[in-house]
């Protein structure tokens, strides 16, 4: 109960269609086995002495836009994810592991995918340039931050959280991180949205997610400011009015700190069920916002359009120091 039900597929949701089966793990692959438990322990070690003196990694939400974004240099956003290593836009050393919360993967029950070695690149679209499908991103598995993750969540009354053991890395996930982290040698793990679940939901599941930031874990929440594939229009042709008023509104309530209203933004925001009739990609936002915990600061840090009506936003979120 509570999971929507399912659309027949218009022509526009080519863009974002979602993974509908889970890809099979890559057979002789043993040697591979330990080195993302080693990778996060590296991190570990690395980012301890870092983060005392820094205090607590900020949380993003980042707008991925359409999976085009992997090949097409004339998306402004592709340009903003380059800048994110070079800028230190989440400090000056690598993160020990990052965690991905994106609009491409939904379950009944929060789950995490537990990867030991790389993760496999899902190509969770259909109906676009071949080159596309020829893209991977083998980031290491986060194998413990996985485990970690499914603790807080159950620990805060959100389990029982389950475990995937094969699912790699979806378009949300993989399209950003190849320009933000190009070597792809930052461990990886996802963490499922949950069908059916609201804004103050997700914002509650962050909260419980709050700790990792401590322990040099990078949380990302992945999706999209805007997102009607029905209303997209072509390139060039000015931003439609509920657009930028829903995209206006949203800078106005994370800045000011409404992060009630962000919640219930379907009552609250103009047009809200308009540039989100489905929740998938705006929920990622309230997961990242809770993250950063109670009073925290948000920052826009890019803003773009593509196909009229498609809103590239993305925020950072800083810890309210006490």
């Amino acid at each position: 109960m509570g999971q929507r039900q399912s659309k027949q597929p218009s022509p526009a949701a080519a863009v974002h269609a979602r993974a509908t089966t889970t890809p099979t793990p890559t057979p002789g692959e043993d040697e591979q086995q330990g080195s993302a438990l080693e990778a996060e322990r590296r991190g570990r070690r690395r980012t301890t002495t870092r983060r005392a003196a820094e205090g607590a990694m900020d949380t993003f939400f980042l707008s991925h836009g359409a999976p085009t974004l992997s090949i097409d240099d004339t998306i402004a956003a592709q340009g903003f994810f380059k800048s994110w290593l070079p800028a230190a836009v989440a400090g000056a050393e690598l993160p020990r592991a990052i965690l991905v919360v994106s609009g491409h993967w939904e379950a009944a029950a929060p789950t995490v995918n537990v990867i030991r070695g790389n993760n496999d690149t899902i190509h969770d679209f259909y109906g676009f340039p071949k080159a596309m499908y020829k893209l991977k991103y083998p980031a290491p598995g986060a194998p413990d931050l996985a485990m970690k993750t499914k603790e807080l969540l159950e620990q805060a009354g959100f389990g029982p959280v389950k475990e995937d053991h094969s699912r790699g890395l979806d378009h949300g996930a993989w399209v950003p991180l190849m320009f933000m982290y190009p070597e792809a040698n930052v461990p990886v793990c996802q963490l499922s949205l949950q069908s059916g679940r609201d804004g103050a939901y997700h914002y509650e599941l962050g909260r419980a997610l709050a700790p990792l930031r401590d322990d040099g874990v990078l949380v990302l929440g992945s999706g999209s400011a805007t997102h009607n594939l029905r209303r997209m229009g072509p390139e060039g042709t000015p931003v439609p009015q509920w657009a930028a008023e829903f995209d206006g509104w949203l800078q106005e309530a994370l800045l000011g700190g409404r992060h009630d209203d962000v919640k219930r933004y379907e009552e609250k925001a103009p047009h809200g069920r308009v540039a989100h009739p489905s929740p998938d990609h705006f929920l990622p936002l309230h997961v990242a916002l809770g993250a950063a915990g109670e009073g925290a600061k948000a920052e826009l840090i890019h803003r773009s359009w593509s196909n009229a009506s498609l809103s590239y936003a993305s925020y950072r979120f800083t810890t309210a120091k006490n």
